[in-house]
């Protein structure tokens, strides 16, 4: 009875803490001033109409807790102004920049005391992603059947938590996919796979080929140039 009871008090405390939230009647601690610019990692340029989510963090026994401060976009040159909410208890912020086809999602932590040391120049980079295409075809017609494992990363990261990636099969293919791999199984593999990597750094491909018992590894590199599509055609 006493668990039960322990687990209904702890249920009221966040449903109340949730209505504090969202009728606004959190305490706060002021506002504070922010200029800044959101640029291009690589070549420092503006980069317009980003948006950026801020939230205070809340410091708790378990879980830290996040505040939304307040959010924004930049204006056409990657400049903005903003007014930030300072959640009252908050000594850290997150700023999330929002991520699309152009450039990866990012956070910048920042705390409340080097916010106020640098508020009139504020300055977030962003990595710029690039087209990549990936061809496979299946030229070998022996045996009938195989199997074929790709992973990919950029950077040093794994390439399928970039960007989200479209695999177009051709004829009789049979594909399954995991948290790290793609495998296809067949004998008329014909396919392509569309995604993104980081622009200007260095992507690695590797392809494992499971055929007749035995394992086969295949390796190929590329540095993807930034507006254009950028190719890389494996046949096995």
């Amino acid at each position: 009875m006493q668990k039960t009871d322990s687990v209904t008090l702890k249920l009221l405390i966040q449903i109340a803490f949730a209505i504090l939230f969202f009728t606004g009647c959190l305490n706060t601690e002021g506002t504070l001033k922010l200029n800044g610019k959101v640029t291009d990692a690589a070549t420092e340029e503006g980069i317009p109409f980003k948006k950026i989510i801020v939230k205070g963090i809340l410091n708790s026994q378990e879980n830290p807790v996040q505040i939304e401060a307040g959010q924004f976009s930049t204006d056409s040159t990657g400049c903005f102004t903003f007014l930030l909410r300072k959640i009252k208890g908050a000594k850290n912020y997150n700023f999330f920049l929002v991520g699309d086809s152009g450039y990866l999602f990012k956070n910048n932590q920042m705390t409340l005391f080097d916010l106020e040391q640098y508020a009139v120049n504020l300055n977030f980079s962003l990595e710029k992603l690039a087209d990549l295409t990936i061809k496979i075809e299946r030229k070998s017609k022996i045996p009938d059947s195989d199997t074929l494992l790709l992973c990919w990363d950029s950077n040093g990261v794994f390439g399928g938590s970039i960007y989200p990636y479209k695999i177009v099969n051709y004829g009789k293919t049979y594909k399954f996919t995991s948290g790290v791999d793609l495998i296809w199984i067949g004998g008329m593999v014909n396919s392509t796979v569309t995604t993104k990597v980081f622009a200007e750094k260095r992507s690695k491909l590797n392809w494992e080929l499971l055929r007749n018992g035995k394992r086969m590894e295949y390796e190929d590199t590329i540095t993807c140039k930034r507006d254009i599509n950028n190719f890389v055609v494996f046949k096995y």
